[in-house]
């Protein structure tokens, strides 16, 4: 493999050998630590910066012994993200990075129907110092939560930054806690939910067990606290799907207490109501983050408490039972 820099431009050069052949172009290419992720080779691919053997191909491409494959890599675009002074909670900062609690309500990204009010526009108002990696939407972000889901997440300052970031992630180096309120009480106090997740067939925006282009989907959780309806878990991802936890807890007949696509709505409001807790978000919220700091090499573990509108729907359920 080889790397040639032009000014910030640069073109990767990698012969493809024997245990290798067979694997998809988009997979192999995230094996190269320039490429931080599945979606930033999928994109070089469909914007044609990808040639295999002077030739462009798709991202399920199945490579062969002697390809020669060929990566550009350009500078990132100008930011056309307007800064807006949203205020935002900063947990910690450094020249390489910020770590940041995410409200519950919140976009993390700019993206079609949410133009404005996220946190990059936030981000952006408060440093002038992002990678560019993520690309024009993107910025410095390494990892996602849903709008509705609230906690710790990373951003990236720079391009090392992010990359190496970006690589620990790939490795499943960065460890990711959350606090989950389910419907029912887990008879198990721990256990691994091994199911792939995919977009859903009659519904894109939907993700399902098995659905289209399915991925593998790896969480771990254990019991910290049970109801008579339901149960309080910490869960750890190995795997980061588009709404992993919400759609496993759905299939493993335990959907997460609020959840306004994958719960069971009748269920949970009857026993919410007679507890008298009008929760507005599912009940899910990123609360522990553990990483290698990418530039002092240093393990880095930040802790992020309950929200107060989480905390009062924990607090009436535990008057709740105390009282009967």
């Amino acid at each position: 493999m080889t790397s040639n820099n032009h000014g910030e431009n640069k073109l990767i050069t990698i012969a493809v050998g024997k245990c290798d052949e067979g694997k998809r172009l988009d997979v192999y290419l995230t094996s190269d630590d320039q490429i931080p992720s599945r979606s930033f080779a999928q994109d070089l691919i469909t914007r044609k910066l990808v040639k295999i053997n002077e030739k462009n191909t798709s991202k399920n491409y199945q490579i062969k012994e002697g390809d020669k494959i060929t990566i550009q890599i350009h500078p990132p675009d100008v930011l056309d993200v307007s800064p807006e002074s949203i205020p935002i909670d900063i947990i910690y900062e450094d020249e390489d990075l910020i770590v940041v609690s995410k409200p519950a309500g919140m976009v993390v990204h700019p993206s079609h129907g949410h133009t404005k009010g996220t946190l990059v526009n936030a981000l952006l108002y408060h440093s002038d110092k992002l990678s560019g990696i993520g690309g024009v939407q993107r910025p410095g972000i390494i990892h996602r939560l849903d709008k509705d889901t609230s906690g710790l997440l990373i951003v990236a300052k720079n391009d090392k930054s992010h990359m190496e970031l970006s690589k620990q992630l790939k490795k499943r180096e960065i460890k990711r806690y959350y606090l989950a309120l389910v419907c029912g009480s887990w008879k198990t106090d721990s256990g691994t939910i091994d199911a792939p997740i995919g977009r859903g067939f009659k519904d894109r925006k939907k993700m399902t067990i098995a659905g289209k282009a399915c991925r593998e989907a790896v969480t771990h959780f254990k019991v910290v606290e049970r109801f008579k309806e339901y149960s309080l878990l910490e869960v750890r991802l190995d795997t980061g799907r588009t709404h992993q936890i919400r759609v496993h807890m759905a299939y493993a007949k335990h959907p997460i207490v609020g959840d306004p696509e994958y719960g069971f709505r009748k269920h949970q409001n009857q026993g919410l109501v007679e507890e008298g807790i009008d929760l507005k978000r599912q009940f899910l919220h990123a609360y522990r983050l553990e990483f290698i700091h990418p530039g002092s090499g240093e393990k880095l573990e930040f802790k992020n408490d309950l929200p107060v509108d989480l905390q009062e729907v924990l607090k009436k359920l535990r008057d709740g039972e105390a009282s009967k």
